[in-house]
């Protein structure tokens, strides 16, 4: 299947969005890193993605401004790179959340999940993305949403943007 127009050109931002995040991997690679994933390796692991795959994808999403390159030794003091949210890709939690709530309303699941759920770090109770938090009313930031519960009820800290 061929690469459909670009639609970066469009007074849309719906569709300039979906030129951004509708590739195919983008949004489970932004969902992973979200959870801290930052390096090669570890995505191709998690994901089950072909290298060629992985590589265009994390390039294109470097390109568009979800994620930035950040160098490390590995160790064997080799200089390798690892991928970071941005300010851009620490935005789209909003949308990775929805469409996680989406999912689980309106698709089947060949094994029983429960839905990933956003913790307000303030007052330890779960809400959304959002203005204010569900429970207690404050005001968020994506910073008030440092951790995620998941399925199992255990909470992984969110990746920080890289400023």
């Amino acid at each position: 299947m061929g690469r459909r127009a670009s639609w970066t050109g469009t007074s849309c931002p719906i569709a300039r969005g979906a030129d951004v995040l509708g590739e195919p991997w983008t949004l489970v690679i932004l969902r992973d890193a979200h959870l801290g994933t930052t390096r090669f390796d570890e995505f191709r692991s998690h994901l089950g993605i072909a290298d060629n795959v992985l590589a265009a994808r994390l390039a294109r999403m470097v390109e568009t401004g979800l994620l930035t390159r950040v160098p490390y030794r590995d160790g064997g003091g080799r200089t390798r790179e690892e991928y970071r949210l941005t300010e851009a890709g620490a935005d789209t939690l909003p949308v990775i959340h929805a469409l996680g709530r989406w999912g689980d309303a309106h698709t089947n699941s060949p094994t029983a999940a429960e839905p990933m759920q956003l913790i307000h770090t303030t007052c330890g109770q779960l809400t959304r993305p959002g203005e204010r938090c569900d429970h207690c009313g404050a005001d968020l930031t994506r910073a008030d949403l440092n951790r995620l519960e998941l399925g199992t009820h255990q909470e992984v800290p969110l990746a920080a943007p890289v400023d």
